[in-house]
């Protein structure tokens, strides 16, 4: 199968259009950017940022287990 194929199959299981998929995944991945930036400030400056990144990345697991985008091992 083809990268196409596979894209319009994956947007299809996400119950999203291209758009929509590419404007989500997006989000996400400014958010870990945020995350990111946030945890190396941090690892220089430990009083900053204390549980920010933690939280952005709970948060973002919360949201990808909510909208069924990853599956719960248990």
């Amino acid at each position: 199968m083809n990268f196409l194929k596979k894209s319009k199959k994956h947007c299809t299981d996400a119950n999203e259009s291209y758009f929509q998929h590419m404007s989500v995944a997006q989000k996400i991945s400014f958010d870990l950017f945020k995350a990111s930036v946030m945890a190396f400030i941090h690892s220089i400056i430990p009083s900053v940022f204390q549980t920010n990144a933690s939280k952005k990345i709970i948060s973002l697991h919360n949201y990808l287990e909510e909208k069924k985008r990853i599956k719960n091992e248990d």
